[in-house]
């Protein structure tokens, strides 16, 4: 004879958590695009970043003409507030350059 028992929950009781969804909603995550984010106009979003190149390769052209007007600007008569957000910039500059060449040295090994 088994004994009493009283069961006030399922023997079997699953809950999926997925942290993707508590602070991304409505974001689109996949192998290749990763969108957080809304655009007025998605289709010439997407026509710029096929056709004209990434986000990362977009602002690294800004930042290699950044670099060229500094190199041919009188930084002399900066706040101290702009002169260190132009260090800032410099620095960081700096540190993808770095990360460039030692990208480049580990494909070449």
């Amino acid at each position: 004879m088994e004994p009493f028992s009283v069961s006030l929950a399922p023997s079997k009781l699953t809950q999926t958590i997925n942290p993707w969804t508590w602070n991304f909603q409505g974001a689109q995550f996949g192998l290749f695009n990763i969108d957080l984010g809304q655009s007025r106009d998605p289709a010439l979003e997407r026509t710029i970043l096929d056709e004209v190149g990434s986000y990362g390769r977009q602002l690294g052209r800004i930042g290699d003409a950044l670099e060229v007007i500094l190199k041919h600007v009188d930084l002399g008569a900066l706040s101290k507030p702009e002169s260190e957000a132009i260090a800032l910039l410099k620095a960081q500059l700096i540190e993808i350059d770095r990360l460039k060449a030692a990208r480049k040295t580990s494909a070449a090994a």
